[in-house]
């Protein structure tokens, strides 16, 4: 792993981390005060950290700043995600299958297991498939003119 992918991979456990502390913050206000039971709460929770996550990333993790957002990056986010998610409603229906109906204690617990578990396949998702043609583009205007064997850079004409 070179340095920029090191980097991104720390500034997406950042980012991972703040998104964990939201979205169990949003868990446990939907499961605790709202009380609407822990598979609606990890969907609501996981719903609105993956909108911040997005933001975050595309700006500040991979320093995406073009403006140029598009569908495919987008749905491919989400659709991330939405494989991150189920991993953790089934692990959180796992658990309480092997330790019964589960307490909020036990819960978190199993949220923060798959919240672990996730990590590393997001992080490679997020940098090859999600954000990888923008970050080829980005690289790409960066070093217009690749240098030549020899060390002379290319001619353009």
């Amino acid at each position: 792993m070179n340095g920029e992918a090191l980097s991104q991979f720390i500034k997406v456990g950042i980012v991972g981390v703040f998104n964990t502390i939201l979205s169990f913050s949003l868990f446990n206000l939907f499961l605790v005060v709202f009380d609407v039971g822990w598979f609606w709460a990890v969907a609501a929770a996981f719903a609105i950290a993956t909108f911040v996550s997005y933001l975050l990333n595309r700006r500040w993790t991979f320093r995406l700043e073009d403006g140029r957002v598009s569908a495919r990056e987008t749905a491919s986010f989400y659709a991330i995600n939405v494989a991150a998610w189920a991993v953790t409603e089934v692990t959180l229906w796992i658990s309480d299958v092997i330790w019964g109906p589960l307490t909020s204690i036990q819960a978190n617990v199993a949220y923060l297991a798959a919240s672990v578990l996730i990590l590393i396949p997001k992080f490679a998702s997020y940098r090859d498939v999600v954000f990888g043609r923008a970050i080829r583009a980005k690289a790409a205007a960066a070093d217009p003119l690749p240098a030549q064997p020899g060390g002379e850079e290319a001619s353009v004409g």
